[in-house]
């Protein structure tokens, strides 16, 4: 049994993502307006709580050439209190691409995406959180 919630961290927004009890699929959950600090770990504890999550898999922005930015850097730096506040270890997966896949996704499926931001970036989350329980399964002995 696995609990792992998956984080695309925006300056605006913050899509969630988590999986089912096998680790196998990973599906959005929700956006968190990043109003502050206070109020995403607020939001995020009732969900830690909720889901009995024991991991946050976070999506880090490398540049197209593989380095760490300055929003990598930003990411990663309110990971780390985010995961001080919550008590919970981190990984990180590389997101480079991940909205770009989630708006191909979303207009293959014909959903309207033009007024709904927040559906981008929970479908992100998940594709993240998906990428992450692929590769920590791989990993896995059998």
């Amino acid at each position: 049994m696995i609990s792992v919630l998956g984080l695309d961290i925006g300056s605006r927004r913050i899509g969630v993502a988590g999986c089912d009890r096998t680790g196998l699929i990973a599906t959005g959950l929700t956006t968190i307006e990043n109003k502050s600090f206070v109020y995403v770990t607020e939001q995020l504890r009732q969900l830690v709580r909720q889901r009995e999550a024991t991991l946050l898999v976070v999506g880090l922005p490398y540049t197209l050439d593989g380095t760490k930015g300055a929003q990598a850097k930003r990411v990663q730096k309110f990971t780390k209190r985010l995961a001080k506040a919550l008590s919970l270890p981190v990984a990180y997966v590389d997101e480079r691409l991940t909205s770009v896949e989630a708006e191909q996704q979303l207009q293959a499926e014909r959903r309207p995406i033009e007024k709904n931001k927040g559906l981008i970036d929970r479908r992100a989350a998940a594709i993240i959180l998906q990428q992450w329980l692929d590769s920590s399964r791989a990993d896995r002995p059998s």
